[in-house]
């Protein structure tokens, strides 16, 4: 689901962006609730772990890959606000160090993704969770129904984007400039693609993170659920011991970082996501890689690892695991100096 550079004509990037930036702005002063609490580490953790599990590519039937994003739970947890500023910052990490999503797409990729998968995905989980206690098997349910639609609805904006250029942006004789793919190609492919596969995965997490923080960490939940408490809802309280939900997550964290390279045992691509070089021109009826696609593509080649590994090729296990680490520390420390920054400037002003 990651738009490269390339596939998007400049206009379309720019209304992305446009449609972006005011969200980032409202974002960074709605996420004060969140930083003024003991929430900042957490955050942090969860953006990790959203990097992470953008890393696992996981098989499609139709010979292509896709794969969660963790935005719903992040936003059922910690508010919409924090989960979109949080995978905000990993993709534009994964950007920059790995070239997963383009430079100039962060904004459409952000868009989909940050904004609009995080805001169905609540809307969702709130609309069928109502009003029943933190507690019960109904809202876990609805956290998973949340990340499954919250996850399809941001592979139909994708869609819709990659399907538009040929419309809009062609050569006079037709030729796409950009995205070669057409609506009647992109909505099929994204859909069945996150429908079966990429969604179910996304309603697992999302529902399994969901049942675990509220059996055991339920007084992280209420920062986003208020006046459960206040009327009568019974929750279990926070469990005491070693095992507790913050040696769980760097658990979680660590286990991930060794799982990624599965992401390698999935055959092909991504749909959409192809270098100009391994199109096949001929089943889309072109006779040359567009000319804007050609273009715009290599616009970022500053990558650290890119595609997740060394640029000789060599050590594919070795490279995914690198470059899990490096993102985590990255994504984490990024995450966790700007809420810090944000307490640090609210309480400034409060004062």
């Amino acid at each position: 689901m990651h738009i490269p550079d390339g596939y998007l004509s400049p206009q379309t990037c720019a209304i992305a962006f446009a449609a972006a930036v005011p969200v980032w702005a409202v974002a960074t002063r709605r996420v004060e609730r969140v930083v003024k609490t003991r929430h900042i580490p957490a955050l942090a953790a969860f953006s990790s772990v959203s990097f992470l599990v953008m890393m696992l590519n996981v098989p499609i039937p139709d010979g292509t890959t896709a794969h969660a994003v963790g935005a719903v739970i992040i936003a059922i947890t910690l508010g919409p606000w924090a989960a979109v500023l949080a995978v905000s910052i990993a993709l534009l990490f994964q950007a920059l160090l790995f070239g997963d999503g383009g430079v100039l797409a962060l904004g459409a990729n952000s868009l989909n993704m940050a904004i609009i998968m995080t805001f169905i995905g609540l809307g969702t989980y709130r609309l069928i969770a109502g009003r029943s206690e933190l507690t019960a098997r109904r809202r876990v349910i609805a956290a998973a129904i949340g990340g499954y639609v919250g996850i399809n609805a941001s592979a139909l904006a994708a869609a819709i984007e990659l399907g538009l250029q040929p419309v809009f942006f062609h050569s006079t004789n037709g030729t796409p400039l950009y995205s070669p793919y057409h609506l009647w190609q992109t909505i099929p492919a994204m859909a069945l693609a996150h429908l079966t596969v990429a969604g179910g995965a996304e309603a697992i997490l999302t529902g399994s993170v969901f049942a675990y923080l509220a059996r055991t960490n339920p007084e992280l939940l209420l920062a986003n659920h208020p006046g459960l408490d206040a009327e009568g809802h019974t929750i279990r309280p926070a469990y005491k011991g070693w095992f507790t939900p913050g040696r769980a997550a760097l658990g979680a964290i660590g286990l991930m970082v060794l799982a990624t390279p599965l992401g390698l045992l999935a055959p092909g691509g991504a749909f959409g996501e192809d270098a100009p070089g391994q199109l096949n021109l001929h089943q889309l009826g072109l006779s040359s890689v567009p000319v804007g696609l050609s273009r715009w593509n290599g616009f970022w080649n500053h990558t650290l690892l890119g595609g997740y590994g060394f640029s000789t090729g060599n050590h594919q296990v070795l490279g995914y695991l690198l470059s899990a680490v490096i993102g985590i520390a990255v994504v984490g420390a990024s995450v966790f100096g700007v809420g810090s920054l944000i307490k640090r400037l609210t309480t400034t002003a409060a004062k």
